[in-house]
């Protein structure tokens, strides 16, 4: 077999027309390929030829002047087809019966016909195939990361994250994938009593400032309700549609959640690695978007679960107090106490958040047990026996049962259960000693002893903040551990006083007592 190429097409053309040629000679078929200017640029032979050289060359030029749209016979010997890429003529193939035998049927005719025709025909989408393979793996990579985007997204939605961080997070990744000048996502809040849009999160340079982005909420509105998926404005296929800052180029902003209920929305200024926003990105975004108000939604639901739960705890606990007008208010003050000191103490032995969010909690629920003691006994003005004094004594054994039945108050009931024991064995209910009392009660125990000791009983008056450190101070190692009473007594005492006399402001900490509840709330519901 002879072959003989002159390079004027490509080498991957070469090589398909090659293995047509191969397949050809094993029929006892020959291929020539000539160019549109009839120079042969390859000759495949698997014998002689049926038709002299003349004849197949005036073949190949009718075949390149007319319109020849697929394969044809031309005489009884030679069958001739326009190769086409990118629309054009660049080659024209011929099939040479080879050696005169008998004359072929029509139907082998007709079957030589389709296979050159087929082949012609795919030739120029095969020309186009490691083309295709590129777009296709660019856009199977960018989907790939879109996924591995919206997984970050979704398995890091965690009611304990802020929604500053996850929003930051959300718009830092999503310019991973999509380049931009800038991205915001505004979200509504209440100030002042009145709704405003707010940027609650973003990166680079954000072309809207507070009047615009009012104004991009209102247009986004009207896109949606007319059935878009989001607002886009551009430049590139004439005027901006809105008015924006003179710095926009393009622009995208999606909703999070509807034009009905929404509670802000995601928007980008001027995409840098191409000429506009596309349906891709429309999508992305949408996605992203839908991700950042599922996180939101979750983290009221979270916030109104805790302010729930932290208002039955208090509700609880003043039913409790209120049992006795001499102890009204005594179980938050524990709490507050406790908090305190435990706080000073992590500085010495480091506490995690959620220990000392335990502590405050315990401190709330100290005294629940005496819901199941009655009030005369509490409001007693006089010694009690010691048949009262048993049944007193028995209100941590109930707090504790009460607890119980409670899965995420595990960690909470040893200082509810032991608030009572002393250092030296001589507390109840089970006479612990030392290092026997959970850390939890020993802080606990302290602060109950010194808001007990400052605030009016039946039976006594306050005694001052002096007397009742003094107390303490003599009480170290037999009723109160030395180390958690060095903490309490080494800090500024008066200023714990008054911070408890002013209703728990602190201006230095949180704003509001009630907000540290409710944070200390979602350290046991996690």
């Amino acid at each position: 077999m002879n072959n003989t190429i002159t390079q004027t097409i490509s080498d991957p053309q070469l090589g398909r027309l090659n293995e047509l040629a191969h397949k050809l000679n094993l029929l006892g078929l020959n291929l020539l390929v000539f160019d549109p200017q009839q120079n042969c640029v390859l000759q495949s032979d698997a014998g002689d030829y049926a038709s002299d050289a003349s004849q197949i060359a005036l073949i190949c030029g009718e075949t390149l002047q007319g319109p020849a749209p697929s394969a044809a016979w031309v005489t009884e010997t030679v069958l001739a087809c326009p190769v086409k890429a990118e629309q054009s003529i660049i080659a024209v193939a011929v099939i040479d019966t080879g050696p005169v035998r008998n004359e072929r049927s029509d139907r082998e005719k007709s079957y030589l016909a389709c296979i050159l025709d087929d082949f012609c025909r795919n030739f120029s989408d095969a020309d186009k195939v490691p083309q295709q393979f590129e777009k296709f793996s660019n856009e199977l990579s960018r989907a790939y990361e879109e996924i591995v985007l919206l997984y970050n997204l979704s398995t890091n939605m965690k009611v304990t994250q802020s929604s500053a961080s996850y929003l930051q997070m959300a718009c830092d990744q999503l310019t991973q994938l999509v380049q931009v000048e800038g991205i915001g996502i505004f979200i509504e809040r209440t100030v002042d009593d009145r709704k405003q849009l707010m940027l609650s999160a973003g990166s680079g340079v954000m072309a809207i400032d507070p009047l615009h982005a009012d104004i991009l909420q209102m247009n986004l509105i009207m896109e949606l309700q007319a059935g878009k998926e989001a607002l886009t404005d551009s430049l590139v296929d004439g005027p901006l549609k809105y008015q924006w800052p003179q710095s926009v180029r393009n622009i995208i902003a999606v909703p999070l959640g509807s034009a009905d209920r929404m509670l802000g929305y995601m928007v980008a200024t001027n995409v840098i690695d191409k000429p506009d926003f596309d349906t891709t990105d429309i999508k992305l975004f949408n996605s992203v978007a839908n991700e950042c108000m599922v996180f939101i939604e979750n983290n009221h639901l979270f916030d109104e679960l805790k302010e729930l739960f932290i208002g039955c705890l208090k509700a609880l606990t003043s039913s409790i107090d209120a049992k006795d007008q001499y102890t009204r208010g005594h179980s938050e003050r524990v709490a507050f106490i406790s908090r305190w000191i435990a706080e000073r103490f992590s500085r010495i032995h480091p506490l995690s958040d959620k220990q000392i969010h335990h502590i405050y909690l315990a401190g709330l629920l100290h005294d629940i047990g005496k819901i199941g003691i009655v009030e005369s006994m509490l409001r007693k003005n006089g010694r009690l026996t010691d048949e009262e004094y048993a049944v007193i004594q028995s209100h941590p054994r109930i707090g504790a049962s009460i607890l119980s039945g409670i899965r995420q108050m595990e960690e909470i009931i040893p200082g509810v259960l032991s608030h009572h024991e002393r250092i030296d064995g001589k507390g109840y209910p089970h006479g612990l000693k030392g290092d026997q009392i959970p850390l939890i009660a020993k802080i606990i125990s302290l602060a109950d002893a010194f808001d007990a000791m400052t605030s009016g009983r039946v039976y006594r008056d306050a005694m001052t903040t002096q007397k009742a450190l003094a107390i303490i101070e003599g009480g170290i190692g037999t009723q109160f551990d030395e180390e958690v009473a060095r903490v309490f007594l080494d800090n500024d005492v008066d200023k714990l006083w008054q911070i408890i006399q002013d209703g728990f402001i602190e201006s230095w900490d949180y704003s509001n007592f009630d907000e540290y509840g409710v944070e200390a709330v979602g350290a046991l519901i996690r």
